[in-house]
């Protein structure tokens, strides 16, 4: 496998160097794939950005991460399911959705398990989802800015899921206790 550069703000360059300073100030650490990203500084550019576009949607902070965990774990994610996890504990998703999200089984919450189910099609179905879907996930309480939303949380994951597949990022030290593999 090819090596790649776990960059600091003293390796990357100018342009990466100042975003990996403020991931330290952000985070209190340079996260593994914010330093590997640093390599193509637009993209890490860009994966902070999705990030930052995301979590201003309509969708709440718990649904949010019920976006990102379902599309980490189809993705096979070995790096963003971990740190998802800590994230969502951070964000106050109770412990039995992330457990259920983690281990690809349904959510007890009905409202979660459509944008869940939605998810999943977004993914699995690469945009092509039929419209009994669409208004399934309409019926649970969602909105059309939330169709489009979920499409936008997919576009930030599978920014990351790939450059960790393509990488194999190491798992930073603080998610390490939420350390996941496939069950596949």
């Amino acid at each position: 496998m090819t090596d790649f550069t776990i960059h600091t703000p003293e390796t990357a360059g100018d342009e990466a160097g100042s975003s990996l300073a403020e991931s330290q100030k952000n985070f209190g650490m340079i996260p593994n794939l914010h330093g590997v990203m640093a390599e193509a500084p637009k993209v890490l550019e860009a994966y902070k950005y999705l990030s930052k576009i995301f979590t201003e949607t309509s969708l709440s902070p718990v649904e949010q991460n019920v976006v990102w965990l379902e599309i980490n774990v189809l993705n096979e994610c070995h790096y963003c399911v971990p740190a998802h996890t800590a994230i969502a504990y951070g964000a106050k998703v109770p412990e039995d959705v992330v457990e259920a999200l983690r281990n690809g089984t349904p959510i007890a919450d009905e409202k979660l398990e459509a944008l869940r189910q939605f998810t999943r099609k977004v993914i699995e179905e690469r945009g092509h989802v039929g419209d009994a879907d669409v208004q399934a996930f309409l019926s649970a309480g969602y909105t059309k800015a939330n169709v489009l939303e979920v499409v936008l949380g997919a576009a930030h994951k599978t920014l990351s899921n790939y450059v960790n597949h393509i990488v194999d990022t190491p798992v930073d030290d603080a998610f390490q206790k939420f350390a996941w593999t496939p069950a596949s």
